[in-house]
């Protein structure tokens, strides 16, 4: 059986990947399996950066598939920020609650429409021997007002979704995979390992 090692300790994010890739009849592993595996700093200046560096870090440290996840959230009205530094935004320690105070906070005198934001996720495949694929999705919405709902995780909370009219963490989670920027980078990414099991078949 093919196996894939998840580039995070993120059990959230673990949680939302290995559901995204359900029904592929591959084990999906995470650096929580792996308690010695190396943590890989965010170095990048683009979220493609970042993920294909994570993805080939734990490829060549595992010998195994590795994917990597590189997501953000871009505030047009803030010059795209928080972007790559959405998981800090706050500061290093800086907890989920923390990172939505600061951003509502910058955005307290923005109305409306221009509230407009983006979630991008961008999704790196790696072997031992090199990068084997890297997809990209986005999801559309705005910025809240304050937090609402309890799912999710992020900045889930304060995105509202257009097409449900709720905010992410107002949505199941099954309803969140079928429209999120995880969800379609995924979606691209099943394409991919399912290119490389037949090949190692």
């Amino acid at each position: 059986m093919l196996e894939i090692v998840i580039s995070s300790r993120n059990k959230e994010k673990k949680r939302e990947l290995k559901a995204l890739l359900k029904g592929l009849g591959i084990k999906v592993l995470d650096l929580n399996d792996l308690p010695a595996a190396p943590d890989v700093k965010e170095t990048g200046k683009t979220f493609e950066a970042n993920a294909r560096l994570k993805a080939l870090k734990i490829a060549k440290y595992t010998k195994r598939l590795a994917l990597a996840d590189d997501s953000g959230l871009v505030v047009k009205a803030l010059g795209g920020r928080p972007g790559v530094r959405s998981a800090r935004f706050a500061g290093d320690k800086a907890d989920y609650s923390d990172n939505n105070r600061k951003l509502l906070k910058l955005l307290k005198d923005v109305q409306g429409h221009k509230r407009g934001a983006k979630f991008v996720s961008v999704v790196a495949l790696a072997g031992p021997e090199g990068i084997k694929g890297v997809v990209r999705g986005e999801c559309s919405g705005r910025i809240t007002l304050a937090p609402k709902g309890r799912n999710g995780f992020g900045y889930d909370p304060i995105f509202f979704s257009p097409k449900f009219g709720k905010t992410f963490a107002e949505l199941s989670a099954s309803q969140k995979n079928s429209i999120s920027h995880r969800g379609r980078a995924l979606k691209k990414a099943r394409a991919v390992i399912l290119r490389l099991r037949r090949s190692r078949s």
